[in-house]
């Protein structure tokens, strides 16, 4: 593999692109790097910088070959989108023109069994997109019997979540959890295969314990309005989400941000913030799903969806109380 050879394919890569509009002389934010797919493409579509984020060391270690291809114009950082204006604050940028985020897990994650996101391969039960904080076996092995239920209804979507979390439980009193086969086999005893999605009995239990693991919808917040603050007026948000509970994130930040403040009214009294002015606008009213030949070619896209704002010249918003923690 050469070193500007992907790893993957960049899901509704044109379209991300054509979102973003990049200019000459512009300056752009890939802020989940991951093979650097968005990066090689904002490059290749005029003359201007890329800063690429990533928490993961080998998706940086993967951008040094790109930044060898492209001199001084790419760079990438080990961190997390969440901080990018203070990443790129301590790096002399304060604006930018674009900024991309690709949620959720990436190809080159998912296809080393030694990450142990995924159960097609058996491999230690990490999850960690970073190298830091506790794994998934970490979770697994000690949290509570309601704390494991908690993780895999909200944030896996499993309606039997509570029978997983009776399973698991039961099971690691025999032998620790370690391995990833080891807990699919666990969720599959428990859960049958549904015939209507067709999809693994185990699929809805990694993503929940990988979504808490990494802290992924709270990273989205704190990604969109760090996003919101370094957006020069007339800047671009192009964000792709492969899940419901990562759009509907996304959805109601840019409905918040995009909506027009209420109109007065002489029989209410004034609400500090009510008053507020958009600071985005959006590009497309509704979500842009891949066309038949992307999915064809790229199973994977089946679920994705863009969704594209523009910044405006008003103020960002003050940090809620999700977005700051």
């Amino acid at each position: 593999m050469t070193p500007t050879t992907p790893l993957h394919t960049p899901v509704l890569l044109a379209e991300v692109v054509e979102a973003l509009m990049p200019r000459d002389g512009g300056v752009y934010v890939d802020g989940t790097f991951g093979a650097g797919g968005y990066s090689r493409a904002i490059l290749g579509a005029a003359d201007c910088r890329v800063w690429g984020i990533d928490r993961d060391p080998d998706a940086v270690e993967r951008g040094r070959a790109l930044a060898l291809a492209h001199p001084g114009r790419i760079e990438v950082i080990e961190g997390r989108f969440g901080t990018m204006d203070s990443l790129l604050d301590e790096r002399g940028v304060e604006s930018v023109d674009g900024v991309a985020l690709d949620l959720g897990v990436s190809s080159p994650q998912l296809d080393q069994a030694e990450r142990g996101f995924s159960f097609r391969f058996d491999g230690p039960l990490d999850m960690r997109m970073g190298r830091d904080g506790p794994s998934a076996a970490d979770v697994v092995n000690s949290a509570s019997e309601e704390e494991l239920a908690d993780i895999v209804f909200h944030y896996g979507e499993e309606r039997m979540a509570r029978r997983v979390a009776r399973a698991i439980v039961a099971a690691r009193k025999e032998a620790p959890i370690t391995r990833t086969a080891q807990l699919a086999d666990i969720v599959r005893r428990v859960v049958p295969k549904s015939g209507r999605d067709g999809i693994d009995p185990a699929t809805r239990t990694f993503q929940g314990l990988r979504i808490h693991v990494n802290d992924e919808l709270g990273e989205i917040r704190r990604g969109l309005a760090a996003a919101e603050r370094i957006l020069k007026p007339g800047g671009r948000l192009a964000v792709v989400s492969f899940h419901s509970l990562e759009d509907r994130e996304v959805k109601a930040f840019l409905k918040e941000r995009s909506s027009p403040p209420p109109a007065p009214s002489r029989h209410a009294p004034a609400v500090a913030g009510e008053h507020r002015q958009p600071s985005f606008r959006l590009i497309h009213r509704k979500p842009v799903a891949p066309g038949e030949a992307e999915l064809k070619n790229n199973p994977r896209a089946r679920s994705s969806r863009l969704r594209a704002a523009e910044r405006t010249a008003a103020p960002a918003f003050p940090a809620s109380a999700k977005e700051a923690a």
